[in-house]
């Protein structure tokens, strides 16, 4: 009796609880929403409400591929680029970052502190002198000098997060492997990486984020022959044309599959990773 009077006023907060929850979700959402109801008829009328154009339809996603001729090889581009230069920052960073946090001098702490700064400047930092590295390498315009280039921004941050993840683990397990003849390779696979799983997880959906959204970079070292989506999309609110809020709209629609795609699979990954935690 008493523990249900107990558990009576939790339960009273509960709805309060959900409410808030909603409210929240519907405000981080709705610029989303927004953006879909426009790619099916919501169109800006002056000043007033927006008009809704009934009954709704879905022919400016046809329209994308007429507005953008190459739009399906830019999200293609998008896909492959960000996917490649995730994978090249999580590796190498995985290795600074073990290196980094297993060495024995006693600024380490310090330098990893360095790679939060590289991570705290301005694109425009990197995007001028890779852009002249590139340069010189007669890799302007190509899709290893824009891997490249992208996996250098986003790698920083990678070390330091990866860096602090790594020093919390015990290394009772690695001199354990090392006894067995365990080479590098063998102990990062066998050992690191099922350890630290759930960051790595983690870490490489926010890389592959950071690496789709990137503009100023592609941008820079590429932007001719080689056009991601989010520099693709700068045709679209140009002054050149009249922006048709409708196609844009349903341009950005698009470009939200592979990102949904990801969150979905990283969610679901990550969600395994706790279970298999709960278990043992």
């Amino acid at each position: 009796m008493s523990g249900n009077l107990r558990q009576s006023p939790r339960r009273r907060r509960d709805p309060v609880r959900v409410v808030l929850l909603a409210v929240a979700m519907l405000v981080f959402l709705f610029p989303i929403l927004w953006t879909a109801l426009a790619s099916i008829g919501v169109r800006p009328r002056g000043f007033g409400p927006p008009a809704l154009t009934w009954p709704p339809t879905f022919e400016s996603f046809g329209e994308v591929g007429v507005a953008e001729p190459h739009f399906w090889q830019e999200l293609a581009t998008s896909t492959g680029v960000s996917a490649a230069a995730t994978l090249l920052t999580m590796v190498v960073s995985l290795l600074a970052a073990f290196g980094l946090a297993r060495s024995v001098f006693r600024s380490r702490r310090f330098a990893a502190e360095g790679f939060l700064v590289l991570a705290s400047l301005p694109v425009m930092a990197y995007a001028i002198p890779l852009g002249e590295l590139m340069r010189r390498l007669a890799l302007s315009d190509t899709y290893p000098g824009l891997i490249l280039g992208v996996a250098a921004v986003t790698a920083p941050l990678a070390v330091y997060v990866l860096y602090g993840t790594v020093s919390g683990q015990s290394a009772e397990y690695e001199d354990a492997a090392r006894l067995d003849g365990a080479g590098l390779g063998r102990l990062l696979w066998n050992v690191v990486v099922p350890m630290i799983a759930p960051a790595l997880a983690a870490t490489a959906i926010v890389v592959f984020v950071l690496d789709w959204n990137m503009l100023l970079v592609p941008l820079v070292l590429a932007g001719v022959h080689i056009k991601t989506l989010p520099v693709a999309m700068i045709d679209f609110f140009t002054f050149e044309r009249e922006l048709d809020w409708s196609t844009a709209a349903a341009a950005l629609i698009v470009s939200l599959v592979p990102l949904t795609l990801l969150v979905a699979v990283g969610y679901r990954l990550l969600d395994r990773f706790s279970l298999g935690a709960t278990q043992r």
